[in-house]
């Protein structure tokens, strides 16, 4: 067993050192395996592949999909603009599926925990934090003045987090 060198591999395998010249056998480890380099053995990150997402997400990501959709169709201002929210709400549900841990301590509403699983979606969080009580009025069928402007910039809003959401649940 010789190491090549050639063409930057680094490889560990039968070969002539400095030749370029590797055997299929020992052209590397494959996508998602262990790399042994010659200072040690070390996991290749670029090559592993994520946890496959709990089930709960797919499903969180989904719905959200699906209150989307509603809001799109929505008539009224006031039911497109809680249908967005609420189409956003689950995104949020489903990252914090996919990447947080359950703890005693962890108590809050998910625009709350969003921030501490995944700093990057923080302002996102933000924003919608200061409509979920329109939203929760709305649903509850109280009264809520929700202008027609109002309502379709929730639902790009809504639209722009979830495609940030499914980024993010891929990187994951």
């Amino acid at each position: 067993v010789t190491v090549s060198r050639g063409m930057g591999t680094g490889a560990i395998g039968t070969g002539t050192v400095g030749t370029g010249m590797v055997s299929p056998a020992a052209r590397g480890p494959r996508r998602g395996s262990v790399s042994r380099a010659d200072a040690g053995s070390t996991l290749r990150l670029a090559d592993a592949r994520p946890a496959p997402l709990p089930r709960t997400a797919y499903d969180l990501i989904a719905d959200a999909g699906r209150a989307l959709g509603l809001a799109i169709r929505a008539q009224a201002p006031g039911e497109r603009f809680a249908a967005a929210h609420l189409a956003a709400l689950r995104g949020a549900a489903a990252v914090l599926a996919a990447r947080a841990r359950p703890r005693r301590a962890a108590r809050g509403s998910a625009w709350e925990l969003l921030p501490r699983v995944a700093p990057e979606l923080a302002e996102w969080a933000a924003f919608f934090a200061a409509g979920s009580a329109k939203r929760q009025a709305a649903q509850a069928g109280l009264p809520v003045h929700v202008l027609a402007r109002e309502a379709d910039d929730m639902v790009r809003q809504a639209a722009a987090f979830l495609d940030l959401v499914d980024r993010a649940l891929a990187a994951a």
